[in-house]
């Protein structure tokens, strides 16, 4: 009997070899497995904060953060089928919640459907009615302000 251990790790993009990973999870995930068009996925590049998950030193998912004029959003969240269910998204929201500047007091994201109950368990709260983006239904989802960043 084997056993693989999974060690999900998280790294901030700095290096353009880095980005391209990122971009290519999301174009796997967004592009073609929910077929969002390619023209709205490629937006606010140079203004977000870009981090890239690894399992196992294999690029596993992909996130990114920007100040908006709303607050600060967590947007771009995807993990590669593969490695679904192994706790990946979870660390990656840690992971840019804790990189979050210190004034970053409003903090929200725009969760698809199915993923409103996994926001919910990392203290998000629905906001307002749900919406169309990318083809996609939506929820505006806001991070509660008794929980805590880290």
């Amino acid at each position: 009997m084997s056993c693989t251990l999974n060690l999900v790790r998280i790294i901030k993009v700095v290096r353009t070899q880095d980005l391209q990973q990122v971009f290519a999870v999301r174009t796997a995930v967004f592009v073609k497995e929910q077929n969002c068009p390619t023209d709205l996925e490629w937006e606010f590049e140079d203004e977000s904060v870009h981090f890239l998950a690894l399992v196992n030193d294999e690029p596993a998912g992909a996130a990114r953060w920007r100040k908006t004029d709303q607050g600060f959003k967590l947007e771009r969240f995807a993990v590669l089928k593969g490695f679904r269910g192994i706790g990946v998204g979870e660390a990656l929201v840690k992971a840019v919640l804790a990189d979050l500047p210190q004034e970053a007091k409003v903090v929200y994201l725009h969760a698809q459907l199915h993923a409103v109950g996994f926001y919910e368990k990392l203290n998000f709260v629905k906001e307002g009615p749900e919406f169309e983006e990318a083809g996609i239904m939506h929820y505006k989802m806001r991070l509660q302000t008794d929980a805590t960043l880290s």
